[in-house]
């Protein structure tokens, strides 16, 4: 009988590399963006950082590419967000765990990787690193099989995927298709009444845009606390807002839990952008919340992804993943409990489809009347785009 190492192609090396501007960090933008334009956030309390994003640093990581190849000479590579900290990571510490092991060794991979950080990981840019290694296996497994990864995760479940808009024109999402828009908030609890009743203002308004029945729902980017986020919620029912999402800190589940006892009957509360692993999952499903919207790429990965799912299904909750262009395309469409998508409108104003990602990736596919079918190419069916300068600070 023929041995697994005779068979299978093994990992030769890891390269983990760096970009700036757009990519994967999609908030690293230049120029107006509606994505920096006076949304709310943590650090809204402080009116200095109130206006953008940028000034208290939420594009300072920058997009993390990892390639793996195998010794046939196949590359499979990713993307996500965690610039030259992901890279230090990724040479310095995860490459062990990976050069010399067949590359179906997904599962022992992600295992040695979570446990040999545990000490200073857990969360954050370590599990974004450790997420970009894992899709790129998976591109690498698909590649050398010459499957889409949708086939490796056990084939699709629905011949096409259908989308909501992330982004300020969701009246512009609804004539492109989508069904339903996500609107930015754009002022927190610092600045009080006058803030909620601007946000009301703002709904009202996108309401009168797209009529009954379009989804209209609100991205709160952990902006708010318990009673502004119930006092929000409650006035926002008059205008039918589908859901309140990522209300609350990451860290508050016992806010979670409070708050979907306190909305309205009928609103979702949704969250998990900014969580990470079936533990951190375990503790938010329990919570009672409708959705979860973990990000492939900073959540542990596909391999990590499965696992949570299969743990939301058992709990009765949907998984919408957080928008992650191909990544997360793979994905939803072989789960049941994942019924729609996300994608982010990057156009600068929202006006227009582009690729999430652009300019980074070649061939990367964006919706068309809100619906996709995902493409059979190989791996995620992308490829990096020569023109755009990528550097590796650390080899090892």
């Amino acid at each position: 009988m023929a041995t697994a190492s005779a068979t299978t192609p093994t990992i030769a090396q890891v390269r983990a590399y760096t970009v700036r501007g757009k990519g994967a960090d999609y908030h690293d933008q230049s120029g107006y963006h509606w994505i920096d334009d006076h949304i709310a956030t943590p650090m809204s309390i402080y009116p200095e950082y109130r206006r953008s994003r940028q000034s208290f640093g939420i594009n300072v990581l920058g997009t993390l590419v990892v390639e793996i190849e195998a010794d046939d000479g196949t590359v499979g590579f990713a993307v996500t967000t965690a610039g030259e900290i992901g890279a230090w990571i990724v040479e310095k510490h995860l490459a062990r765990f990976l050069e010399g092991r067949p590359v179906t060794d997904l599962e022992r991979i992600w295992d040695q990787m979570y446990r040999s950080t545990l000490y200073y990981g857990r969360r954050g840019v370590v599990l974004n690193a450790i997420s970009g290694v894992d899709l790129a296996l998976y591109d690498l497994l698909g590649r050398l099989r010459e499957e889409p990864v949708y086939a490796l995760l056990g084939g699709p479940v629905r011949d096409e995927l259908q989308f909501y808009a992330t982004g300020a024109r969701p009246d512009v999402a609804k004539e492109l298709g989508f069904i339903g828009g996500k609107m930015p908030l754009h002022h927190g609890p610092a600045e009080g009444e006058e803030g909620l009743r601007k946000n009301l203002d703002a709904l009202a308004d996108m309401r009168s845009r797209v009529g009954e029945g379009f989804w209209l729902m609100w991205d709160c980017w952990m902006s708010l606390d318990v009673d502004y986020a119930t006092r929000l919620a409650g006035r926002a029912a008059e205008y039918g807002l589908r859901w309140i999402e990522e209300a609350l800190i990451p860290d508050d589940y016992w806010g979670y839990a409070q708050l979907k006892r306190q909305v309205p009957a009928g609103m979702l509360v949704t969250t998990g952008e900014h969580e990470a692993t079936r533990w951190g999952f375990r503790q938010l499903l329990e919570t009672g919340i409708d959705i979860i919207q973990p990000d492939v790429g900073w959540c542990g990965g596909i391999t990590e992804l499965l696992k949570i799912s299969a743990m939301a299904d058992a709990h009765g909750t949907m998984v919408v993943p957080h928008g992650s262009s191909v990544y997360s395309y793979h994905f939803v469409v072989t789960r049941t409990n994942s019924p729609f998508a996300e994608f982010l409108m990057m156009h600068e104003t929202a006006e227009e489809i582009v690729p999430m990602f652009a300019p980074l990736l070649l061939g990367e596919p964006v919706p068309e009347n809100g619906r996709l079918r995902v493409p059979d190419t190989p791996g995620f069916g992308v490829e990096l785009n020569p023109e755009v300068e990528r550097t590796r600070p650390f080899t090892h």
